[in-house]
């Protein structure tokens, strides 16, 4: 079991993307355990949050940036009308 406290929580964050075991987050000034953090598995989010519809989910050739810099142009469009 790997024990952390706050101060290296705030300076390295990336601990939990790489979690393997449990981790104990410690108050290390009162010595008191404030919380115990457990792994997750692996699950595909189109899976988790798709439900029934997974299967009606179609994939694009498009990476992330392009549908993100999309979505971004549309709401500017809604909201300050502009036209590119």
């Amino acid at each position: 079991m790997l024990s952390i406290g706050i101060g290296e929580i705030q300076k390295n964050s990336s601990v939990f993307s790489n979690l393997t075991e449990v981790m104990q987050i410690i108050d290390k000034r009162k010595k008191r355990v404030l919380a115990m953090v457990y792994p997750l598995e692996n699950v595909s989010v189109i899976d988790k949050l798709a439900g029934k519809y997974q299967k009606r989910v179609k994939t694009t050739e498009m990476d992330f940036d392009t549908i993100k810099s999309m979505a971004m142009q549309e709401a500017m469009k809604e909201k300050y009308g502009l036209s590119s």
